[in-house]
Parts: C-alpha cells; sequence; structure tokens
C-alpha cells in the first residue's frame, strides 16, 4: 500500500486540499459559515438535486441497455467481434465537447431526428441521458463481460438440470457471481456521471446544471471562488459516502469463483432467441454508438467546397486560414497524446496494481477505506485537480509545472480507479487455496503471486491497460490547465479549436476527433488481439 499512498496523497490530496483551503480562508482564518450559506441557496439545491437525479437514471439506463451487451461479448462467438468490441469503447475517450456537439447535431435544430420527425431532443434530459450511455456501454460491457466469459457455464447448466428455470439459474447462480463486478461498473458509470460536464454544458443548455458544470461557473466565469470551494467537498463528501456504502455491500457478495478460459464459454448463438439477442445488440451498437460517431467522420469530410481532404490538410501547418490557435501544427497532438498515453497507462497499472493486490487481502479497516480512497479521483472536480496542479507543483523539490510527466501523472490519476475495479473482482475470485498449495510446495509469496494469480489476472491485467490507456487519451478536465501550448493533446487541440469561429477551425476540429477515433480503435483492435493470443495460455 505504500507507494499507491504516497502517490495519492502528493498528487490528489494534496493540490485538491491547497485549492480548497485558499477558497475557505479569509486573511489567513477558516471561513466555515459559508458552508452554510452556500448551501442554503435555491439555486444550488436545485444542482444537487439534479447532478443526483440525473446520474441515478443515467447509471440505470446505461446497466439497463449494456448489460445484454456484456452477455454477448461474453458467452458468444461471432465474425468481427473484435472490432466490434473495439469500436464500443471509443466513445469512451472521445473529448465530452466533441460528443455534445455531435449529439447536438442529431437531436438539435437541423439535426437527423428534426429532419425525418421534426422531432428535437436538445435542451432536454433524454439527450443528456443519451449521451451518458453513448460514454460509458463500454464501462459495463468490458468490466462486467470480462469476468462473465471467466466463469464456467456448467453450474449454471447444472441447475438448469436439476430443475431451475433460466431466470432462476441466472438469478442464483451467474447474478450472485457478478455482483461485484456489476456494482464496479454501476459506481463508476454513476461517478462519471455524477460529475459530467462537457455533456450536460452542450446538451443541457442553460436550464440543467451538474456540480461539475457549477464548479466551472463560479470558478472560471464569476470567479467565486469560496463557492466553487464549498461544491468542491459536497461533491468530495458525497462521493466518499457513496464508495463506503458500495465497499461494504460488494464485500458481503464476494466469494471464490471458478475461473476458466474464455474460450472455454464463447460459442456460435444457438437458436431463434439467442441470434435476436445479438441482432438486438448489434442494433443497439449501431445507432448509439455508430451514429453519432458516423456523424463526426461525415463532418471532418464536409468542406466549404465539398467532401474532400482540406482539413485533415489544414493539420498539418500552423495558423491556417489565418488561425494562430496552435504553436504548433495541430497534428502534432496525435504523437503528444500517444506518448501521454502510454506513460500514464505504466504508471496506472503500477499504482492500480500494487493497490489491487493489497486490497485483495482484505486486512482490517484501514485497507477498506483505501479502497474508497482510490474512487475518489473519479469524483472530484477536474477543475479543481487542474488548478491544484498549477498552485501546488511549482515549487523545488516538486517544480513540475513546466515538466512534460505532469499530464501523464494527471492523466494516471483517472486511470488508476479503473486498474483497480478491473483487476480487484477477479483476483478476490481466485481461490485462497491455490496460493496456500504453491506456499505449502516451497514457493515464496512473490512466485506464487507469479505463478497462481498472474496467469488467472492476465485477462484482467490487459483489460485494466486498454481502459487506463483509453482514459489517459480522452482525459480531458485537469489537462486542459497543465498541457503546455507547444505540446498540446488531442482533446485539448480539440476544445481549443472548437472555442474559436470559423467553418476552418469547426471543421478541423472534426478531423482531430476522427483521428482521435481511429487511433482509439486502433490500439485497443490491436490489444484484443494480444489478449486473445494469449488467453488459451492460462
Amino acid at each position: 500500500m505504500a507507494v499507491p499512498v504516497a502517490f495519492f496523497a502528493l498528487f490528489f490530496a494534496y493540490p485538491v486540499t491547497a485549492i480548497v483551503g485558499r477558497g475557505l480562508k479569509a486573511e489567513g482564518d477558516w471561513q466555515f459559515g459559508r458552508i452554510g450559506e452556500v448551501l442554503s441557496r435555491p439555486d444550488i439545491l436545485d444542482v444537487l438535486w439534479f447532478t443526483t437525479w440525473q446520474a441515478l437514471a443515467s447509471t440505470a439506463l446505461t446497466l439497463l441497455i449494456a448489460l445484454p451487451g456484456a452477455y454477448v461479448f461474453a458467452r458468444f462467438d461471432f465474425p468481427g467481434k473484435q472490432v466490434l468490441r473495439a469500436v464500443v469503447t471509443v466513445p469512451f475517450v472521445l473529448p465530452t465537447v466533441v460528443v455534445g456537439t455531435a449529439f447536438l447535431a442529431l437531436l438539435g435544430r437541423g439535426g437527423l431526428l428534426d429532419e425525418l420527425w421534426g422531432v428535437r431532443l436538445d435542451t432536454t434530459v433524454w439527450a443528456i441521458l443519451l449521451a451518458h450511455v453513448f460514454f460509458n456501454y463500454a464501462v459495463v460491457v468490458r468490466t462486467v463481460g470480462g469476468l462473465w466469459s471467466q466463469l464456467d457455464p456448467r453450474q449454471e447448466e447444472a441447475a438448469r438440470v436439476l430443475g431451475a428455470g433460466r431466470f432462476a439459474a441466472f438469478r442464483r447462480v451467474t447474478l450472485p457471481a457478478l455482483a461485484p463486478a456489476v456494482a464496479a461498473a454501476a459506481l463508476m458509470v454513476f461517478l462519471f456521471t455524477f460529475t459530467s460536464f462537457g455533456v450536460v454544458q452542450i446538451l443541457g443548455g442553460p436550464a440543467y446544471s451538474t456540480l461539475e458544470v457549477e464548479i466551472y461557473r463560479q470558478t472560471a466565469q464569476l470567479l467565486d471562488l469560496p463557492t466553487a470551494a464549498v461544491l468542491t467537498l459536497v461533491q468530495f463528501a458525497a462521493v466518499g459516502g457513496i464508495l463506503a456504502v458500495h465497499a461494504a455491500t460488494v464485500r458481503r457478495r464476494e466469494r471464490a469463483l471458478k475461473l476458466v478460459d474464455p474460450a472455454q464459454t464463447s460459442r456460435r448463438p444457438r437458436g431463434a432467441g439467442q441470434w435476436a439477442l445479438l441482432g438486438g445488440v448489434l442494433l443497439t451498437a449501431l445507432l448509439l454508438i455508430l451514429l453519432p460517431l458516423g456523424v463526426l467522420v461525415e463532418r471532418s469530410f464536409d468542406g466549404p467546397g465539398g467532401y474532400g481532404f482540406g482539413y485533415y490538410e489544414a493539420l498539418q501547418s500552423v495558423g491556417a486560414g489565418g488561425s494562430s490557435t496552435f504553436l504548433v501544427p495541430p497534428l502534432e497532438a496525435v504523437g503528444n497524446s500517444l506518448r501521454y498515453a502510454l506513460v500514464a497507462t505504466l504508471i496506472a497499472l503500477v499504482i492500480g496494481g500494487l493497490a489491487a493486490a493489497a486490497l485483495t487481502r482484505r486486512a482490517g479497516r484501514l485497507v477498506r477505506g483505501f479502497d474508497a480512497l482510490l474512487m475518489l479521483p473519479l469524483g472530484v472536480s477536474a477543475v479543481t485537480v487542474g488548478f491544484g496542479f498549477l498552485i501546488t507543483l511549482d515549487k523545488p523539490p516538486l517544480d513540475l509545472r513546466t515538466s512534460w510527466i505532469l499530464v501523464p501523472l494527471a492523466q494516471a490519476l483517472v486511470g488508476v480507479p479503473f486498474v483497480v475495479r478491473t483487476m480487484l473482482p477477479v483476483l478476490r475470485a481466485v481461490d485462497d487455496r491455490l496460493r496456500e498449495a504453491a506456499a505449502v510446495l516451497g514457493a515464496s509469496p512473490l512466485r506464487a503471486w507469479r505463478e497462481v494469480d498472474l496467469p488467472l489476472v492476465r485477462r484482467a491485467v490487459l483489460v485494466a491497460a486498454g481502459f487506463a490507456f483509453a482514459v489517459s487519451l480522452g482525459e480531458f478536465g485537469a489537462t486542459v490547465f497543465i498541457a503546455r501550448p507547444d505540446n498540446p493533446t488531442l482533446p485539448v487541440a480539440v476544445a481549443r479549436l472548437l472555442g474559436r469561429s470559423g467553418e476552418l477551425n469547426y471543421g478541423q476540429a472534426m478531423a482531430l476527433s476522427t483521428i482521435l477515433m481511429l487511433v482509439c480503435a486502433v490500439s485497443l483492435l490491436l490489444l484484443e488481439r494480444i489478449r486473445t493470443d494469449r488467453s488459451g495460455e492460462v
């Protein structure tokens, strides 16, 4: 636990505490009375209610739509499965401003629904909920499906032989085994929607505001740092309470499971019902995932003189069309993002792997509290973290403000919870008797972990690496404050282009977004092939 604790203390707790302290201090004295004043305001109460309500609704809707997809990817073998698995993960890395713009083109004035049926959903809660499902579909599919594919189907088949119906066998055998993974996926979806920013700001309009949106508004627009500090504390306390309840609930349901090679559980669909389920999942992926992505691709080629590569060609030069948005060609953001994401993934795997190994032991309240602490970066305002980095990591011996490593560190903060949540259910499902047998035969703890745990969790490690890499590619909230002007990341570059008027800037933003999608899809596809090739070794 020592290394993860030191990492989070230095790069999370210290910056957040510093920025909150500046907001609640006046002339050296703490002003705790501001908390009650802010929380008694009707507009803030409305923000708190909407933040909670939409997060619960988004989580429930995401589980309802994505759990059938998790089953299909875990149990069915069909052509194009690896490609589709990579495609459904792409939305998770897209900058929120891009996704908001894409859904606005689909659901807003002049969008696809407006043209076909005269229906507009922008500035409604339904647009926000659908965009959240678009973002988080892959979280459920990969987190739940990863464990589901390793569950021995013969246990459920034995229950069927003993007289249980299909639903009863699933409810009594499979669902309890999946409960920790489902709870972990639901927790991640809730935290992301609870702190939603870009989607709500673009699609919700002035009528809807989450805590994250309100913190940004109070900080960047109204310059009211005390109110922003109070809202950050509220967000922090709410997320901490949710994580504590989650940890206690999941712990009571965890048990050792018999895990098998995923190749043994996957087969072609049988019967009309299974083919219909597969068709329904493919149709959902087409309408929910591919349609918004298709809008981005179409707009990246739709130039003022007709379809072509004009926007892509403009990415290779500085100040194309009179724009001075960048100090370097925007295309350099691709290489920057890949380098940052690789370093952030390595950091997240080391920190998250050590944390997951420590949490596997279930050793007392201290470890249980650490379990909840690891998830806090997902629930704390990225605006707060970004500002905190700037005001705390600027003095020796940690003068990192001008260092390139600052961006991967911020990205790794968000990647570590995904590594832990992905690896922990599988690590805790490993039968302790296997480790004990290895110890009796003379294996050291390190060798026992290498010979027993690692082969069983290798698949989870690769899934965790994919999540960390994807999150790092698309991280925007904190990176926008610390990325250097001469080394922008892809999300920061897209946001800068969208923030400037002009058809050329907008087209370049769509082109960069398309490149980001392709980079992510290729990376995830390569990961799928590596994972599939190695799964047979387990």
